[in-house]
């Protein structure tokens, strides 16, 4: 009498895949196949090719793709020009009145900016504002302030320290000390033949006409 076949050993030859396996397309193999001959890739053109199902993201065939068909955004894009679109910066503003909810010698961070609801993210700068007006004294730290801030925080007793050094704008480069030089010596030249011109031996000025057309 057979063991139930539940109960029996399970050996190598018992292994079956969980889901049935499906054996893959073999093509050209012969016309008598059936995917023989141009093996399910039609008759010539870019599909027909070795590598042709390979193509970039955005090809299209050849002709003038989306991405260059579209109109672009104008404008200074570099980093050294102002800052738009990838080099764009951002700083949180806060204005004088909303410090109000400080109490009087207070330190104001962006830490307790953050702290208080008045700004989202402490990775990012803060600049002071000077809409509204300030009555008590604070310390304040932040990364940026405009002129009229700074003015009411100090009319007010507190004091405004900048956590970032403000950028200081490019100036032109001066000339080259040679050229400068030249050019002085251009001018007093002009000046001594001009005083020269102008002056007798004994130092008295002499007034210059112009000649009289002949």
């Amino acid at each position: 009498m057979e063991p139930d076949a539940d109960k029996r050993e399970l050996s190598l030859s018992d292994l079956r895949p969980a889901q049935a396996r499906k054996d893959r397309k073999r093509i050209g193999r012969g016309l008598g196949s059936g995917t023989g001959r141009y093996s399910g890739r039609g008759i010539k053109g870019q599909k027909s090719r070795a590598g042709s199902h390979k193509m970039r993201a955005g090809f299209e065939g050849g002709q003038m793709p989306l991405a260059m068909r579209i109109p672009k955004l104008r404008g200074n894009t570099s980093r050294d020009a102002m800052p738009v679109g990838p080099f764009r910066t951002y700083s949180q503003p806060v204005n004088i009145r909303d410090l109000a909810r400080f109490a009087a010698g207070e330190e104001v961070t962006p830490e307790t900016l953050k702290a208080k609801g008045l700004i989202r993210s402490v990775r990012k700068d803060v600049k002071l504002l000077g809409v509204g007006e300030i009555e008590i004294a604070l310390e304040i730290s932040v990364h940026q302030a405009s002129a009229a801030a700074r003015a009411k925080v100090e009319a007010a007793g507190g004091t405004l320290t900048l956590l970032k050094e403000p950028t200081v704008k490019k100036t032109r480069k001066p000339k080259h000390k040679r050229q400068v030089a030249d050019d002085e010596s251009d001018a007093d030249g002009t000046r001594a033949v001009e005083a020269a011109q102008t002056e007798e031996p004994d130092g008295a000025s002499v007034e210059t006409k112009p000649e009289s057309e002949e």
